[in-house]
């Protein structure tokens, strides 16, 4: 369950829409996502056009991209590529070389670099950074006091 907190902010922001979109479950669907998950209430409920940007990040509406764009081509990339596994979905387009990652079977949200930390993340030496999706979204949203992992 998304936190009343994010809730309320995203309705103050005119992003939180009450009827979920069946196109965007059915994609959420294909990715193989939980619908009853955090994560896809989130991509069901609320949304600002194809992206969010705070923090100077770009930040994907999963429901728009995987419906609208070829989102296959950014999961080719970030389990080929990046050598990533399989449960962790891309949440940007990993500008600046470093990108967020949500694992679907965890619900954990890790922000990786290129270079040592991609290496650390393979090897087991790093761990995602955010232990839920409402955890990482708090951060992204800057609603916590904590400063950026």
């Amino acid at each position: 369950m998304l936190s009343e907190k994010l809730v309320d902010f995203f309705k103050q922001q005119g992003w939180w829409y009450d009827d979920a979109s069946s196109v965007y479950a059915q994609a959420l669907q294909q990715l193989g996502v939980d619908l009853d998950s955090d994560f896809a209430r989130f991509h069901l409920h609320v949304e600002d056009g194809p992206t969010f940007i705070q923090r100077g990040r770009e930040l994907y509406q999963l429901g728009w991209f995987v419906s609208n764009t070829n989102y296959d081509l950014a999961l080719q990339h970030a389990h080929d590529t990046l050598g990533l596994p399989r449960d962790y979905l891309p949440l940007d387009s990993f500008e600046g070389e470093s990108g967020y990652f949500y694992n679907r079977s965890t619900g954990e949200v890790l922000r990786v670099s290129l270079g040592d930390e991609l290496m650390d993340f393979r090897e087991g030496r790093l761990a995602p950074q955010w232990p839920t999706f409402n955890d990482f979204l708090a951060h992204y949203f800057q609603l916590d006091a904590s400063p950026c992992p």
